[in-house]
């Protein structure tokens, strides 16, 4: 199966299919055999690399969003 990623508007990645997630060290991350995970970009997330829906209480804004909100005030 490919593997997808599904950037979610101002939220966490979505990976789809059969991964292998290792930690900056290199070891192994356990997934809990999911299909699908969700993996934190704002940064706030307690159970990272895992989102654990912080970045709505943050008002977490996604890269994409922030540009598009910067080049509207000009």
């Amino acid at each position: 199966m490919t593997v997808k990623i599904i950037a979610r508007p101002n939220g966490p990645y979505l990976v789809e299919g059969e991964i292998e997630l290792q930690d900056p060290t290199g070891a192994r991350v356990h997934t809990g055999g999911r299909s699908t995970i969700a993996l934190c970009r704002c940064g706030g997330s307690t159970t990272k690399p895992f989102c654990d829906g912080t970045h709505s209480k943050l008002g977490f804004k996604a890269a994409e969003a922030a540009v598009a909100q910067a080049q509207a005030k000009k």
